[in-house]
């Protein structure tokens, strides 16, 4: 049903929550301080529920009534209401810590374990996943997803268990790039089965919200959710989970880094100088928290016109295998810029899977048989997480 675009304010959602009561508590949630970062933008409204992790679960039903408060504003467009499950609630100072998330209005919800617990550098393994691989860039719009992707189907095809995380919150590709549409099933309404596609297993916040909605969250609610993706689905046993990271170096970036126990990263670039200085930033961070780097990935590193087999530099060429020389990491091949490898993603039909023979498809084979000698070496120097037997 169509909705106003009237302005919405911070102050309209503040006062629509103050009409929601805490029965366990008989006070309304604004004055209990159980809501924090609220966020408005464009009608779109997002906002944290801080409730004690002791009560998480049977705190959804009020986790929907205060976004069925906040829906009813007029000019709201979308809802993201979450919980949090960090510190006992009310008068003490919010903490934003491991937040506990529900995407939209109804979508199956799982609530966060006390994650945290343990210190950063411990990096707790993911039971049944062998081993964890980054596939990330200092910066958007250079290919990064679309070779996650091949990557990942590029392993598979090599006989390796694969799954693959889409990791970034606010542009996911991986459900387009799969062809995959719909919504995760929860059996328990705690875990949630991966959506699966071309053979693999995957999860992305791309299945928890419509497509043209916009994921406004701050940092706090960001980590928390891939927290979700990565630990609370049922990723089954595991030779290797590839994570589409966020582009850049920011905090969500770094944290992912820091949490979760990467046997390496492989860093995508085009040939570029403006690409590779940031791409310079995305591998000193892996090395500043200690995962170790794969390699360089030269994306749309030439042009062959279709018609008269011309081959065009058009970012450059070459950049990225100096860098990763001057840089003392490997260098793990080179992409063309190719109309069928733009097309085979849009319509998620993956060039690795769709067309097999090609030279394109061969080229991200030779990559992915690279990476598989990589992440080997990496879990024999004990870099990688170990299986966990339940």
């Amino acid at each position: 049903m169509a909705r106003s675009s009237a302005e919405v304010t911070e102050a309209q959602v503040r006062a629509a929550l103050s009409q929601v009561i805490d029965p366990d508590q008989g006070k309304d949630v604004i004055g209990l301080g159980m809501i924090s970062g609220i966020v408005v933008k464009d009608g779109n409204v997002g906002f944290a529920v801080e409730v004690d992790p002791k009560d998480g679960a049977k705190k959804e039903p009020l986790r929907k009534a205060c976004a069925a408060a906040v829906d009813a504003i007029p000019g709201v467009l979308s809802v993201t209401a979450v919980l949090t499950a960090e510190r006992a609630p009310a008068k003490a100072a919010p903490a934003a810590h491991n937040h506990g998330h529900d995407h939209g209005h109804n979508h199956g919800h799982s609530h966060a374990p006390a994650a945290g617990k343990a210190s950063v550098g411990e990096k707790p393994a993911i039971p049944g996943i062998r081993a964890i691989i980054a596939v990330a860039s200092g910066k958007g719009g250079v290919g990064k997803s679309t070779t996650a992707v091949n990557l990942a189907l590029g392993l598979a095809v090599r006989g390796q268990k694969v799954g693959l995380l889409d990791a970034d919150i606010y542009g996911p590709s991986v459900p387009r790039m799969m062809g995959i549409s719909g919504k995760p099933n929860s059996a328990d309404g705690k875990t949630m089965d991966p959506m699966r596609s071309w053979g693999i297993p995957t999860m992305s916040m791309g299945y928890l919200v419509p497509e043209d909605t916009p994921t406004i969250w701050r940092g706090p609610m960001v980590m928390s959710a891939l927290e979700q993706m990565l630990r609370q689905v049922n990723w089954g046993k595991l030779d290797v989970l590839v994570v589409d990271m966020p582009p850049g170096t920011g905090d969500a970036q770094l944290t992912m880094a820091q949490r979760v126990p990467l046997a390496g990263a492989v860093i995508v670039s085009t040939p570029q100088d403006i690409a590779l200085l940031d791409a310079r930033k995305g591998l000193n961070m892996f090395r500043k928290v200690d995962v170790p780097v794969f390699g360089i990935v030269e994306n749309m590193s030439y042009f062959v016109c279709p018609n008269c087999n011309h081959r065009s530099d058009i970012f450059a060429h070459g950049g990225a295998a100096r860098t990763a020389h001057q840089l003392g990491c490997d260098f793990l091949g080179e992409i063309p810029l190719h109309m069928d490898i733009r097309e085979t993603s849009d319509d998620g039909r993956p060039i690795v899977v769709s067309k097999p023979d090609s030279e394109h498809a061969r080229a991200y084979l030779a990559i992915a048989d690279k990476v598989a000698e990589k992440i080997e070496a990496s879990l024999a120097a004990n870099a990688g997480p170990k299986i966990l037997v339940q």
